[in-house]
Parts: C-alpha cells; structure tokens; sequence
C-alpha cells in the first residue's frame, strides 16, 4: 500500500516537474535557435530529442537535454562558415565521437577539466552572446566577430537613439531583460511560473496589443524543417577546420553535459551519474540531432535545475518534458509565429549574463591568482579568436600553469669543513626550473670545490639530470645519489 502511494505521488511530482521544464524549454529552445542563425523550428526538435530519446537512457536521471545557449556561438559560425546544410553533419559525426569516447570510458576523464577553463569557456561564451544579441534586440545586424561586437557597441548605441523602429525593438527587449530581473524578487508562488515564459509573454501580449511592427519568429513546421545532411554535406568537412569544429562540438558538448551532470548531483539526493553512459546518451541523441539537421545537444543546467527544483523524482518528467513540446509545436505552430525576436534576444541576453561569473571573479583572484588568470585569458581568447582556439589556449595554460606549481624547486649552499661547498637542491627538478637552477650553480666560486646533494630531491627529469651531469663535468666535482632519483 505505501509503495503504491509513494509511485502515485511520484507520478504527480514526476508529471507537474515536466510541464516547468517544458515551460522553460519553450523560449530557450527557440530563442537559442534564432540566434544560432538557424530556423527555429530546430531548436525544438533538438528539445524534443533530448526529452523523449535521451530521456529514456541511462546516466543522469534528473538533468534535462536541449540546445544550449553556451553553442550558439560556435553554432552560429559554423552555419556562417559551412552553410546550414552541413550542421548536421557536423552534428552526427560530434555525436559519434562522443558515443566513442563514452564507450571507451573517457565520461569520467572530462571530470579533470579545470574550473577555471569551464568558467572561462562560459565567461566568453555569455560576453559574445550577450554583445551579439543586444544587435538582434535594436533589429540591426551583427558583426561577424566576437571582438567586433563590442566594438561596434557605439554604433549601435547610435543607431538605437536616432532610429524609433530600432527603439522600439530595443525597448521590447530590455523589458524582457526587467522582468526576468525582477521576477526572482516576487514570492515564491509567483515564481512557480518559468520567468522567461512570462517574460516573452508579456513581451508577446504587449507588442501585439500596442500594435508595434518588429520583427517575429518566422516559423513553417516541423517536418518541413528536417533536413538530413547529405554526402555532399561530409566531404565538405574534410578540411583541418571542419575537423577542428567537429572536435569543438563535441568536446564542448561533452564537457558542458558533464559539468551539468555534476552540478545536478549536488542537488538532489537520487542515483548519481554514470558518466561514461552519460556521455552515450549524450552522443546517441546528437546521433539523431545530426541525421534530422537540427541543433546540437548537451544537457542544460538551467532546465535541469528548474526540473530538480520542481520535485522531480525520475526520468519521466523529463521524457514528458519532450512529449509536449511535440504536442505544442504539432498543435499551436502559429502561437511561435507572434514572439518578437526581441523579446527571445531579451531572454538569451540575460542566460549569456548568467554563464559570466561575475561573482566568482574577486574571491577566485585573491584566493587562485593563477587561475583567475587562466580564466580571463580563456575568454578573452574566445572573444578575440574562435570557441574552439580559445579552449585550446586555455587547457594549454591550465598544463603550464599546474606543471609550473608543482615543480619547486629550492637550492640551499652551503659550506662544509676543507672549505667545500654543497650544494643541496630539495622539490621538483623540471626544465621549467632550469634557468633558476643553473644561475645558482653558475654564480658558485670556480676556485672552490663543490658536490651536490641531490638526496632529497623528489623528481628530476631528462633535462636536469643531463644539465647537472654536463655542469658536474666541467666542474670536476660529484653528485651525490643521482642514481638514485
């Protein structure tokens, strides 16, 4: 009897947990279509895919999947640079990748990201979106480049102040901005209503009833929409860089879904998450978002939260979640068609602020200055150059930067009876010491002998010890317990 009432009332949780993540998936699966530069219409089917295919699978049971504001980005380059046609190819093949990698057990590795290049991928990510969508909020057409829509600010600005339909647009947009601020101040029942919901729909009520004429969601269906990527599509990606945004995808995705996977887990108490069948899952369903030539896929913490916060107990809210979007985008086609741009722009505005960690920057500098400085290199290097480049750039810091802190390395002189001098070197002996190592020892008196002691070092690489036995050579002088390091 307790059991049947504790599946009845999961059922009801599971069920209301569904229709809020719907809610919020709604605006987000097409206002980060839109600005991928991409029908909105596949910001839906890659919503729906996440509920009701990768909702079914195993690894995290409460994190919701969909299109993510964190790849509108490197989406909407890659739809610049290959053309619409070829992002489902790029899709499918991220999408196996991932799949290989899950099956090779590599989920778990993606754990050993370093924050500080997560926070910095996602710091210039939210800059880029931020900056570019201010340009759809005003109806004016952005710059290509990250760096150029900043940039390009002041000209908009002024575009804004001496044009009334770019005002108008722009207003519409900022009051989106106002209400999704404002309604985190309202009480908590209020707030039962997904905010960017409200928000498009005030935004939406109040164009239509001041009769504005802004720019609207075009849409034209579903099924119209599918477009499967052909050979053609493939070949074209035979090139280092559509390798390279392949490998971009799917990295990105993957680590982005992993993060979320362990940021889920610390909210709920349920099963945790098998990382290495998540990312299949992950894989599978971008699989699928490649073969129908819609957006890619990752899980998304802002639908993932609402669904835990909501009173999610399994993976039906989030299979259900799917269910009616298909239903909504089957039935109600016409009600995407009245949304201002504006309105989502205003939307995915605030999502790109809330990807900058503002708060995290001042404690993370005075605690981890090295890692604050990752960060901020990360997404400048972003901004400046490309998704893909940046993230190299900042992995390849965070190895500098880790292998630099862990070799320290102390050399301590001094004198023992006949008038020698020894040399004890204590820590970690890399090439990265080796300029500190050799002015120490080159700044000895060449009239007096010298050994060195090197008992208690702890690591000595190749480059050190041929360093230190060429030093030693022409010196004439011993090192004592080489061998033994």
């Amino acid at each position: 009897m307790l059991s049947t009432l504790k599946k009845s009332a999961d059922l009801r949780r599971d069920v209301l947990a569904s229709l809020v993540v719907f809610l919020v998936a709604l605006p987000l699966c097409v206002g980060v279509a839109v600005a991928s530069g991409v029908p909105a219409e596949l910001g839906l089917i890659t919503g729906i895919v996440g509920g009701l295919i990768v909702g079914f699978l195993p690894g995290s049971s409460l994190q919701v999947s969909g299109p993510a504001a964190g790849l509108t980005v490197l989406v909407f380059e890659a739809v610049q640079e290959f053309g619409l046609g070829v992002l489902g190819a790029i899709v499918l093949i991220a999408g196996l990748v991932q799949l290989t990698l899950g099956a090779l057990r590599f989920g778990r590795f993606f754990r050993a990201i370093t924050v500080a290049v997560v926070q910095g991928m996602l710091a210039g990510i939210g800059l880029v979106l931020i900056f570019g969508q201010l340009y759809t909020m005003a109806d004016v057409k952005q710059p290509r480049s990250g760096i150029d829509k900043i940039l390009g600010v002041p000209h908009l600005v002024t575009e804004i102040a001496t044009s009334s339909d770019a005002l108008t647009a722009f207003a519409i947009g900022a009051a989106t901005i106002a209400v999704l601020v404002l309604w985190k101040k309202l009480p908590s029942r209020a707030q039962l209503v997904p905010a960017p919901l409200v928000a498009v729909a005030l935004a939406t009520a109040a164009t239509a009833v001041a009769g504005w004429s802004v720019p609207r969601v075009e849409v034209q269906g579903l099924l119209s929409a599918v477009q499967p990527p052909g050979l053609a599509d493939f070949t074209s990606l035979a090139s280092l860089a559509g390798l390279g945004t392949v490998l971009a995808f799917a990295l990105i995705a993957s680590a982005e879904s992993l993060f979320s996977a362990a940021a889920v887990d610390r909210m709920h108490d349920g099963p945790r998450t098998d990382y290495d069948k998540e990312l299949m899952a992950q894989g599978l369903g971008n699989t699928v978002c490649g073969i129908l030539g819609a957006l890619p896929l990752t899980a998304v913490i802002v639908r993932s939260a609402a669904n835990v916060q909501a009173g999610a107990r399994t993976k039906l809210s989030r299979i259900l979640h799917g269910l009616w979007l298909v239903l909504f985008a089957a039935l109600l086609p016409a009600a995407i068609g009245v949304i201002p741009l504006a309105a989502l722009a205003g939307v995915l505005v605030h999502a790109g602020c809330k990807l900058v960690p503002v708060k995290d920057l001042l404690p993370l500098w005075r605690a981890h200055r090295g890692e604050a400085v990752v960060l901020a290199i990360t997404a400048i290097a972003i901004i400046t150059t490309n998704m893909f480049e940046g993230v190299l750039l900042g992995l390849a810091l965070a190895v500098i930067k880790c292998a630099w802190e862990t070799s320290h390395l102390h050399l301590d002189v001094h004198e023992a009876t006949g008038g020698r001098l020894i040399v004890t070197i204590t820590g970690s002996a890399t090439f990265l010491r080796l300029p500190r190592m050799l002015e120490t020892l080159e700044a000895l008196p060449k009239d007096r002998p010298v050994e060195l002691d090197l008992s208690e070092l702890r690591h000595l690489d190749h480059a050190c010890r041929m360093t230190l036995e060429n030093w030693a050579e022409q010196r004439g002088t011993t090192i004592g317990s080489l061998t033994k390091v």
